[in-house]
């Protein structure tokens, strides 16, 4: 029986995980510089489409596990922290986001569902609103998101989605705006760490979907 394969574009017509390679090869044909690869899971895919592609590009896509040298670099997560996390239906468009304590995994907001989104927006938001709670409350303790695309966001200042606008989404982008003002307003102290979900295993701000 072949094993089911799954398809993470990064660069095309649209962007997302897809199920069959006539829906990937649809965003991708011809596109100028498109950027996809397949994974053998869509837990591997979700997490591949919330990183840098060049961080899967001509690596092997049945390679999930680190040796123990690599764990012992990684190291271990910091309990004493604040973890986030984004769900993305990709058959509906419908997002949502949460926050959570690291250690206890206690529940501090949760916001959604939205409509007609997308994984980086959610992700985006996530930390966006941990850093403004953390401000709010006089917290520093660290924030984990395991989407280098949403960290890198954040460090720019700039939500950089190509989704389009309308009228289903008018909400999501209202907050998108939002917390990209509050970036360019406001300093924090809190660092913004990347979730090692490799090592770690899955996020504590997890949806559990997969």
């Amino acid at each position: 029986m072949a094993k089911p394969i799954f398809y993470v574009v990064w660069k095309g017509r649209r962007t997302g995980v897809f199920e069959t390679w006539d829906d990937c090869k649809a965003q991708t044909d011809k596109f100028p510089k498109a950027v996809y690869k397949a994974f053998k899971t869509r837990k591997l895919a979700e997490q591949a489409f919330k990183d840098e592609y060049w961080d899967y590009i001509g690596k092997d896509i049945f390679e999930t596990e680190l040796t123990p040298e690599q764990l012992l670099l990684v190291g271990k997560p910091i309990e004493e922290s604040i973890s986030v996390d984004g769900a993305w239906n990709t058959s509906t468009g419908v997002v949502e986001y949460q926050g959570v304590y690291t250690k206890t995994k206690e529940l501090i907001f949760r916001v959604g569902p939205l409509e007609d989104g997308t994984n980086n927006i959610v992700e985006f938001l996530g930390i966006v609103h941990a850093l403004a709670h953390c401000k709010k409350h006089n917290i520093t303790l660290p924030i984990y998101s395991d989407s280098q695309n949403a960290i890198g966001w954040v460090r720019d200042k700039e939500a950089r989605t190509n989704h389009e606008r309308n009228e289903r989404n008018t909400k999501l982008f209202d907050l998108l705006d939002r917390a990209v003002k509050w970036l360019n307003e406001n300093e924090y102290e809190n660092e913004i760490l990347k979730w090692e979900t490799k090592a770690w295993g899955e996020n504590p701000a997890d949806f559990g979907r997969k």
